[in-house]
């Protein structure tokens, strides 16, 4: 596959993106709380993206690891869930609610190329859910959530967090948010906060 470069992030209105300081802080659970509240009024799809910037072949976190990050070796790989009964992240958003949810496993430096890739498979007027930090780097999404519940903070977090439109640091908070479609993009309606970071 062919390396794709782009200088500007590309706006893609329909789609929240969740992104979190550390590991299990809780991105899945806020997913499911903002489909089981709006997938009466949108058909959704969800995405979640791993990744990978560290050596080929080898797990980033140092670890025996799950495989993920070593049964690719270049670009990415595009992979639609099915899978309705198992407890993964890609399969939790299936049963929330999600129309279809794909899973994109892609080395950092194709990013834009793989994610292009997914929205082949979008229809048109679709909700996108998206979990990712590094993909702030290159589409700038309708609604950008970050979770802030950690001691610590990733480097892909690091990198993305000042362009989040909320910072979160509960769950809790997104019990009565419903989303609406304004010109500018997906919304919370509750709110009515464009443009602007909020701690909630």
């Amino acid at each position: 596959m062919s390396q794709m470069v782009f200088t500007k992030s590309i706006e893609i209105n329909n789609m929240v993106q969740i992104g979190s300081t550390g590991r299990n802080s809780g991105k899945t659970t806020i997913a499911k709380k903002i489909i089981a509240k709006n997938q009466h009024r949108f058909t959704m799809y969800g995405l979640k993206i791993i990744t990978i910037s560290g050596a080929r072949g080898k797990c980033q976190r140092g670890e025996t690891g799950c495989g993920i990050c070593t049964s690719i070796d270049e670009g990415y790989e595009l992979i639609e869930e099915t899978n309705h009964n198992g407890s993964k992240d890609t399969m939790e958003l299936l049963k929330a609610g999600c129309k279809k949810v794909y899973l994109l496993k892609v080395f950092h430096d194709h990013l834009l190329e793989g994610f292009l890739s997914f929205l082949q498979f979008v229809p048109r007027d679709t909700l996108i859910i998206c979990e990712s930090n590094s993909i702030r780097e290159v589409v700038k999404p309708g609604l950008f959530l970050m979770m802030d519940n950690q001691k610590g903070i990733k480097k892909t977090a690091e990198n993305v967090i000042d362009r989040a439109d909320f910072i979160i640091e509960t769950s809790k908070v997104l019990d009565t948010f419903i989303l609406t479609k304004t010109k500018n993009g997906v919304r919370f309606s509750e709110n009515n906060v464009e443009n602007r970071r909020e701690k909630v």
